[in-house]
């Protein structure tokens, strides 16, 4: 239901009194003048000493105007403001008629006024009332002024007969009920409109709720733009998956995250031309806290109701999750098929690799240290241990080792990891590590030895990342009940989103490595449950994430 403060009827009813009462005020200053006028050239008096015995009514006119004024602005009682005044108008219109002492007072019409402004206001009942009243004040006060109860002798009040008097006053009153019926009928009327009018504000206003209900509840992006592309709604379910507000986003441009716009629209609007299913579009973009998301979205042209095309509307869904999923199954796919010759490659080179390398060294106890051979042999044994150490992280991502999970504190894996890191060659002089740690334990269900592997691999990359010096920070943080980040950021070369997008394949390397390192990051972190989350841009340096579930006594353990 609609309050009465929200009824369009209502309103509008308040601000036809702020119209009545200036209005009111100025009639009565007019009148007065009038009225002085007409005191004048019945009674002979002067303008003056009319005015002067007019004056009280504009006095008095001002202050009520003043007092009604006071009453609009802190009362929503307008129906009875509105009684109230038109019964104080009939009073002073009877009293302007009562001090003018002539039952020709031209008074006489501001009752057939008061009439017709009591139907903008009050329902028939009410107008007839009005009209009753006004008859019945008027042939009180001809009647009292007749007896001579008024400022003016009896005698001097009428020049015709008694019966001419009676006969004004007859048709006075006729006219004043004439003027009622015809108001009550136009209050009816306008009675029914503001009705109609109410049903039809509360029929919309209910539809409007259930599409605002309609569109929150959908668990799709839903963005409206003008035809410039420019936002200006943005549903929950937007709000939620891209961690932008309505307020942050309002009137910029939809390319924000969706990239360029002009082919898919130009797609879109061909399609509905057409008659076809409008067709979908996938795009990257980043949230407000820098996590890269897939969006799949399409577009449809948003109406008016001349059913021109006023904007767009633009769904979209979440795809990050469906494709992170569509690229472990194609990674799945990869595994099988290299777990199906791990087995025969290790033995088909590893066994003359060992024959060659036991060979090379043989010879090489007969040789010279300094001599040409010498380093052609040193250089066999290096080449040789760096395919032994090729072949060990393909067998190891081929056919990895089960996890074997215990309660694991990360805080000391990663604070052992970077101690090694210090004290190893892949330090330079230029490169700087920083640990921020948790005073208290951070504990998560997984395998020490494979988180060490996890974050060791982690470190050595930002490092090669680095060749030219710069920052390696890790640090480890609760972001919610349950689950534990592990954060990897360093200062280096960064990535493209090519080589973001294929960092954990095997044989995908950015860094002049065998390419299985991250790839098997990517198995342990999904065999321990977590997820794993890359954010870099060319020239400004790359964030990891990795997102692991907390033990079930970490909470206990934290207090």
């Amino acid at each position: 239901m609609i309050s009465a403060e929200k009824n369009p009827a209502h309103e509008r009813l308040g601000q036809r009194l702020w119209w009545l009462i200036l209005g009111r005020l100025t009639a009565a200053v007019a009148l007065v003048l009038l009225s002085a006028l007409w005191i004048r050239a019945t009674s002979g008096q002067e303008f003056t000493n009319g005015f002067r015995r007019t004056l009280p009514l504009i006095l008095l006119v001002g202050v009520l105007s003043g007092l009604y004024a006071i009453c609009r602005r802190f009362s929503t009682h307008f129906i009875g403001q509105a009684r109230f005044q038109l019964f104080v108008d009939v009073v002073l219109v009877t009293w302007l008629i009562w001090s003018s002492g002539d039952v020709r007072s031209p008074g006489t019409a501001l009752y057939i006024v008061i009439i017709a402004v009591a139907s903008f206001f009050l329902g028939p009942r009410d107008v007839m009332i009005t009209s009753v009243g006004c008859a019945a004040a008027f042939t009180a006060v001809m009647l009292a002024t007749l007896q001579g109860w008024g400022p003016f002798p009896a005698r001097s009040l009428s020049e015709g007969s008694l019966a001419q008097v009676v006969q004004t006053i007859g048709v006075s009153d006729i006219s004043f009920m004439v003027v009622g019926l015809l108001a009550a009928r136009l209050a009816q009327r306008q009675s029914r409109s503001d009705a109609e009018l109410m049903a039809a504000t509360q029929s919309l206003a209910k539809l409007q709720a259930l599409h605002e209900r309609i569109v929150e509840s959908i668990r799709s992006g839903v963005i409206t733009t003008d035809l410039a592309g420019r936002i200006f709604t943005f549903n929950a379910a937007a709000e939620e998956i891209t961690k932008y507000k309505l307020s942050d986003v309002y009137g910029q441009e939809a390319s924000i995250f969706f990239g360029d716009m002009s082919e898919p629209v130009a797609e879109s609007m061909e399609a509905v031309a057409e008659g076809t299913t409008s067709p979908r579009f996938e795009s990257d973009c980043l949230t407000s806290d820098g996590l890269r998301l897939r969006l799949g979205f399409s577009i449809s042209p948003l109406f008016a109701e001349s059913r021109e095309t006023s904007g767009l509307v633009i769904t979209f869904q979440d795809m990050t999750e469906i494709r992170a999923l569509e690229e472990t199954s194609r990674r799945k796919d990869r595994l099988a098929a290299v777990g199906r010759v791990a087995a025969s490659i290790a033995h088909e080179i590893r066994n003359p690799l060992a024959a060659m390398r036991g060979s090379i060294q043989m010879l090489r106890s007969e040789v010279a240290d300094n001599s040409a051979q010498a380093d052609l042999m040193e250089i066999i044994l290096r080449e040789s241990d760096r395919l032994n150490r090729i072949i060990t992280d393909y067998l190891a991502y081929a056919r990895p080792r089960s996890a074997s999970l215990q309660i694991v504190d990360v805080r000391e894996v990663l604070g052992e990891t970077f101690s090694l890191l210090r004290n190893s060659a892949e330090i330079g002089d230029g490169h700087a590590l920083e640990e921020d740690l948790p005073a208290n334990k951070v504990l998560v269900r997984g395998d020490s030895e494979q988180l060490r592997q996890v974050c060791w691999n982690l470190s050595r990359n930002a490092l090669q990342a680095m060749q030219g010096g710069g920052t390696l920070q890790a640090s480890i943080r609760r972001v919610r009940k349950g689950r534990v980040h592990l954060v990897f950021t360093d200062s280096g070369r960064g990535m493209t989103a090519d080589q973001v997008e294929h960092l954990f394949e095997p044989f995908s390397s950015t860094t002049g490595g065998t390419g299985l390192g991250l790839s098997i990051v990517y198995q342990i972190i999904r065999d321990h449950g977590g997820t794993i989350n890359v954010r870099s841009r060319l020239g400004n340096g790359t964030t990891i994430t990795v997102e692991l579930p907390a033990a079930a006594n970490s909470d206990a353990e934290h207090t």
